[in-house]
């Protein structure tokens, strides 16, 4: 199986007309990649809601345990955990029917990504949302 992100240009027009990410793995920790990252959407006016067991809040926003405990619209769930893990974040997405699933540069699993595919989840894997936003923001 070879995984194929969507275009530039699906990944523009995700980004143009997402405004809630969810970020799974996010760290309470400045200077952690997930922190640094959610802090850069979050000041380009994307609303983070963070997901962590264990934590009440991050960057001002209350934390969840789980994807399923969120109560809002969820417009991209961005992944920080091991490829390892990734199983039950995409059950959730399945589950919560969640349109857009981004797994974080460096996090690969082509098996997940195909089967979130073929519930209808759009899915970038192996790429930074931060970078491609400021990438594809011009």
């Amino acid at each position: 199986m070879t995984f194929h992100n969507p275009s530039p240009q699906a990944i523009r027009d995700l980004l143009s007309k997402a405004r809630t990410l969810a970020v799974v793995g996010l760290s309470p920790k400045p200077g952690r990649p997930s922190h640094d990252v959610a802090a850069a959407m979050q000041n380009y006016g994307y609303r983070i809601i963070p997901v962590r067991p264990a934590v009440a809040e991050v960057l001002g926003e209350k934390a969840y345990a789980d994807l399923r405990e969120v109560p809002d619209k969820i417009d991209i769930v961005d992944v920080f955990r091991a490829p390892e893990h990734i199983a039950p974040i995409v059950d959730a997405c399945i589950e919560m029917k969640l349109p857009v699933l981004w797994l974080q540069q460096g996090i690969i699993n082509e098996t997940e990504a195909a089967r979130a595919q073929a519930a209808g989840i759009t899915v970038i894997m192996d790429r930074c949302i931060y970078l491609d936003y400021m990438e594809l923001r011009r």
